[in-house]
């Protein structure tokens, strides 16, 4: 078996490492090398028998990482060190967007350390085919999906709306349940949550955290691409109105 390749939740936490660093790599002997070293062995995403095996995530390894963020970074001068796509796609997260990715990276740590990213099951729909995640990691996005289907949330969701006097209807697509299938679909819908992976993993869900969706559309919002973070309904609605849009030209 060999070891596994970094995942988007272990780069989040190495990229706000090297941030806080000043974009400048960490050796081995470093105590916040170690520390995370530590910690990236207890996430729960790769399997027992992968954590056990020789040299997974030490801290050399760590360290060498660093490297990776640091070399490949616009700003280096030096020769770049050869690293996968998942790394860069991961820097230019952290060089565009840095405090956001600084904020995954302490909803990972808060996790973690309070043992809640541990008790979370995994979730069917947590990576996409290919085994990627958003880019904030699998892990926020496990702790959000659990919350999304929690039926008691999902009640109070569809209670506000209709307390609102709101149509129950897809907030992306206008798709109706109840006018395409009658009483079958009286009262139905199903809840996504509009506020990125970051804020929801801080924090618990509010109501109006969450939109209300058809099944198609919200599989569209979860669906992952290298670099992407999953879509809020505005987004997805912008991204039908450009297919719309590009399909009449």
């Amino acid at each position: 078996m060999r070891i596994p390749a970094w995942a988007e939740d272990e780069l989040v936490l190495a990229g706000a490492l090297v941030v806080k660093n000043g974009w400048r790599e960490l050796r081995t002997n470093d105590q916040e090398v170690q520390d995370l070293s530590e910690l990236i062995r207890s996430l729960p995403i790769h399997s027992p028998e992968q954590r056990a095996l020789p040299g997974f995530r030490s801290p050399g390894s760590v360290s060498r990482k660093t490297t990776d963020f640091m070399s490949n970074h616009r700003l280096y001068s030096g020769k770049a060190t050869r690293c996968g796509k998942p790394t860069l796609l991961m820097i230019d997260a952290f060089s565009t967007r840095e405090a956001e990715m600084l904020q995954a990276a302490e909803a990972l740590e808060e996790g973690i350390s309070s043992g809640e990213l541990h008790r979370i099951p995994e979730q069917p729909d947590e990576v996409d085919e290919s085994g990627a995640s958003a880019i904030e990691g699998r892990l926020l996005v496990r702790r959000a999906l659990a919350r999304e289907r929690d039926p008691k949330l999902r009640a109070l969701k569809i209670k506000q709306v209709q307390r609102r006097g709101r149509p129950l209807r897809c907030e992306v697509c206008d798709f109706d349940f109840a006018r395409a299938y009658g009483d079958l679909g009286e009262g139905y819908i199903e809840v996504h949550h509009v506020t990125p992976l970051y804020v929801s993993g801080t924090r618990e869900t509010k109501l109006d955290d969450l939109a209300c969706v058809c099944a198609n559309c919200h599989r569209m919002c979860h669906r992952s691409r290298p670099g992407e973070s999953w879509r809020t309904p505005a987004a997805l609605r912008e991204q039908i109105r450009k297919s719309a849009q590009s399909a009449c030209h």
